[in-house]
């Protein structure tokens, strides 16, 4: 299932973005609005410290039904107590308004600033040009939810007769547990509430789940998907098959664009005695600040590939056993480093993406885990983002 040249939006979807006065300058809210009321599934952050939006947006979605999805970027309604979940109620009552919706339909979200009280008044000042603006790009809704991102981020592709469509934002504060950053997902396939569920949870963990920029797992993370049934059924296999296609390119453009990033490194384990001990050992890996270091400065010290899977204390670990190489190239065998070429494996560190492979020869278990470089440039970014 190739991937539209230009993302596009399934039948019945449109999206608008405008700058509302949150960010100094740039597009800083976004609407996406179905012509329909949709099916809808959505997971959000375990984070102790969840936003206001997060804590009503687990009661919509308990509903299964959207119609809208209304975001704002700069101040994230983290930290703000009762007076946040008002605003963020708000926020959705007043896109409602502006679209003639139940309100009940409206998932609202919120990245940026920990503990900065949401300026709801500019948001609601600027809901009616949002609307008024509502066109067929997605590239436009996802510029508007930006934070440190590079660029807007967008990919779709055909299901059958019908269209699925990912718009997401992510560049730091990225280990999540159940989904990743802002994700919304839009596809005008007829599937039900309760499928759409276990199919978005199924795909989120075997690819959001599997990411880390920073090992920090954000207070605002949500992932939702709104099927509108515009053009119809689509086999069930055929559907799980793009969404998971869909959100691996997604997971590997939010890698990619990891704060100060270079590099998009992927990682994958097998061997393990299981998949949950797969898992551990991957995500150890692609998250180990000196395995990360190693990646930037293109210096093959193999040895931290070692040290990180060695810290899995709760996993299966033979040394004897582990053997491991880079972008194709072996490196270690039965636990010890090999002869191989420095200089080309120096080389291949360089290229984007870096692939990393680990066998632990003890069992069938698999993962891949998904991550990037860690550069002089994160340091900058998060130095100064709140006074940015």
């Amino acid at each position: 299932m190739p991937f539209h040249e230009t993302p596009r939006f399934p039948r019945g979807f449109r999206c608008a973005a405008v700058h509302c006065g949150i960010k100094a300058e740039g597009r800083d809210l976004s609407l996406f609005a179905s012509e329909t009321p949709a099916a809808a599934a959505a997971v959000f952050t375990r984070n102790k410290v969840p936003g206001a939006p997060i804590l009503v947006g687990r009661e919509l979605a308990r509903g299964g039904r959207l119609q809208a999805v209304v975001v704002n970027s700069r101040v994230s309604n983290v930290g703000t107590g009762e007076e946040g979940v008002v605003r963020a109620r708000r926020m959705g009552e007043a896109t409602a308004t502006a679209l003639g919706i139940h309100p009940g339909l409206v998932l609202m979200s919120s990245t940026g600033v920990i503990g900065v009280p949401l300026p709801i008044d500019k948001i609601e000042s600027g809901l009616p040009s949002l609307v008024a603006g509502l066109q067929d790009d997605p590239m436009v809704g996802a510029e508007g939810i930006m934070t440190t991102d590079t660029h807007p981020k967008a990919v779709s592709m055909s299901v059958g007769q019908a269209t699925l469509t990912v718009v997401a934002k992510g560049s730091g504060m990225i280990e999540p547990n159940m989904a990743t950053m802002l994700v919304f997902a839009f596809t005008d396939a007829a599937v039900d509430a309760g499928p759409l569920d276990s199919a978005l949870r199924e795909v989120v963990d075997d690819t959001f789940n599997m990411l880390s920029v920073d090992t920090d797992t954000s207070t605002s993370d949500t992932c939702a998907i709104l099927a509108n049934g515009l053009t119809g059924p689509v086999a069930t296999d055929d559907f799980k098959s793009a969404l998971l296609a869909a959100f691996t390119r997604v997971t590997e453009l939010l890698a990619r664009d990891g704060e100060g990033a270079t590099t998009l490194l992927r990682v994958t384990v097998t061997g393990a005695a299981d998949r949950r001990e797969a898992r551990t050992v991957a995500k150890s890996l692609v998250s180990s600040p000196l395995v990360k270091t190693m990646v930037f400065g293109g210096d093959p010290n193999v040895g931290r590939v070692l040290m990180a899977v060695g810290k899995c204390f709760d996993c299966t670990v033979l040394p004897g056993r582990i053997a491991a190489s880079i972008c194709g190239v072996p490196v270690l065998a039965g636990g010890l480093r090999v002869a191989f070429d420095e200089g080309a494996v120096r080389e291949l560190l360089r290229r984007d993406p870096v692939d990393l492979e680990v066998d632990l020869g003890v069992g069938e278990g698999r993962a891949r885990a998904w991550g990037c470089d860690l550069t002089h440039g994160y340091v900058d970014e998060n130095a100064a983002y709140y006074s940015s």
